[in-house]
């Protein structure tokens, strides 16, 4: 899916960081499944450094997370980029993971006392979304689950707990109240470049897409795609509702928004799409409401020109949609505010042994910073900034909530193209 985005400014700036007590441990397997798992002959029964799976990592009021677990994750998040790290990085990504799961743990032994665990109908219902958003076949999701060192037990045993603690926050941020107009005019006021419509356009787009992504998917090959690109199109052009049709055959996210992309202005335009779109998009005489079809990154785009701004445009609190930006923006920064104390009371209150930690403390020249050499490096999920991902696993969380949020707010930047917000909400 193209990454484009409204607007960016506000949750940009109320937000300069975006924390969730949304755990580690459900998004790395729904990324993991969602985005195809690598090949790979190890297991979390085989470390190099002599691990123990079966030992606990670490104790959460009695609760022990083992090493297998934070082994498991680090697999995950790496996709077989975590070979090349050397023993050094690679304990600090154990840290790093463990530091997520000993939370996780934390807020859902929270939410076991607070009572917000969902029934077992709540967590079947939330699994089977999950399994058919990864777009693949009953057989592919079960071989990746396998693949992630999983089952269906332990991955809907994670949506249980996500489930859990995301209720737990509800409930907690249920008393936020809305900010006075006072607060919202000196919000603006004090941020005013952030409110600027820049040159562009607002998109709408239906997907056909060749590849083969599982169940219910009727085009898996090139000429497939080709004749339902072509049915769409006449369906299109004897008057049928774009939006609609965008439901009901589009291959794409964007579907369930009926094919809305949102705002792209015309520099981001000129970075991702062909110069030639780009160019038709921004012509004057290409009109609002033509439809443009064109293959792109390997699918089939039918753009629809839902809006065009020929020059940059200063947003007022009067134009419409701010003032509700603004007000929704701020409510959500409370909230995650409100989120991070709670979690870090929860933190405090609970009794933590941190057993990777103190093996750390007690053997600190123990660790070696060489790397491997000639370490030969399993294909990595093109989508995932795999090396990254394994030594700062922790920081890889804050960025695509910004892509949710940001197609509400103003400003023109493109969005971060990460995975945890996508498997936390």
């Amino acid at each position: 899916m193209i990454k484009i985005v409204n607007f960016e400014g506000v949750n940009s700036i109320v937000r300069k960081a975006n924390f969730t007590i949304i755990g580690i441990a459900f998004l790395a397997i729904s990324t993991f499944i969602l985005s195809g798992c690598p090949s790979t002959t190890d297991t979390v029964n085989k470390t190099p450094d002599g691990i123990d799976p079966n030992e606990a990592a670490a104790t959460v009021n009695g609760k022990a997370i083992k090493l297998e677990e934070v082994e498991r994750l680090i697999k995950q998040q790496g996709q077989g980029q975590e070979v090349r790290l050397s023993p050094l990085e690679l304990a600090q990504a154990r840290l790093q993971v463990l530091q997520g799961l000993i939370q996780d743990e934390v807020l859902f032994q929270k939410a076991e006392k607070e009572g917000t665990v969902p029934s077992n109908e709540e967590v079947l219902t939330e699994y089977n979304k999950l399994k058919t958003s990864s777009g693949k076949s009953a057989d592919q999701f079960l071989k990746d689950l396998q693949a992630a060192n999983e089952t269906e037990e332990s991955l809907r045993e994670k949506v249980k707990k996500q489930l859990a603690v995301k209720k737990l926050e509800e409930r907690i941020t249920g008393k936020i109240e809305p900010p006075r107009d006072s607060e919202i005019d000196a919000f603006y006021n004090g941020n005013k470049e952030a409110f600027v419509k820049k040159k562009g356009v607002k998109l709408a787009a239906i997907v056909v897409d060749p590849a083969d992504n599982g169940e219910g998917d009727t085009t898996k090959t090139e000429a497939d795609a080709v004749r339902v690109g072509n049915e769409i199109i006449a369906q299109l052009r004897q008057g049928g509702d774009f939006t609609q049709i965008a439901r009901e055959k589009s291959e794409d996210q964007s579907r369930l928004q009926g094919g809305d992309l949102g705002y792209v202005s015309e520099e981001q335009m000129r970075q991702t799409f062909p110069p030639e779109v780009a160019a038709t998009l921004m012509n004057p005489e290409f009109k609002v409401g033509q439809i443009l079809p064109t293959p792109m990154q390997g699918k089939f785009y039918i753009f629809k020109l839902q809006e065009r701004s020929d020059k940059d445009e200063n947003l007022t609190l009067e134009s419409p949609g701010v003032r509700q930006q603004v007000t929704d923006s701020l409510i959500t920064a409370r909230k995650q505010l409100l989120v991070q104390s709670y979690a870090a009371i929860a933190m405090n209150e609970a009794k933590i042994v941190n057993n990777l930690a103190q093996k750390v403390v007690d053997n600190p020249n123990e660790l070696s910073g060489a790397r491997p050499a000639n370490v030969a490096v399993p294909n990595a999920n093109s989508n995932t900034n795999a090396n990254s991902a394994a030594i700062t696993p922790a920081a890889n969380t804050n960025s695509n909530a910004n892509t949710n949020s940001a197609a509400k707010t103003p400003a023109n930047k493109p969005a971060a193209n990460t995975s945890r917000t996508n498997a936390n909400r």
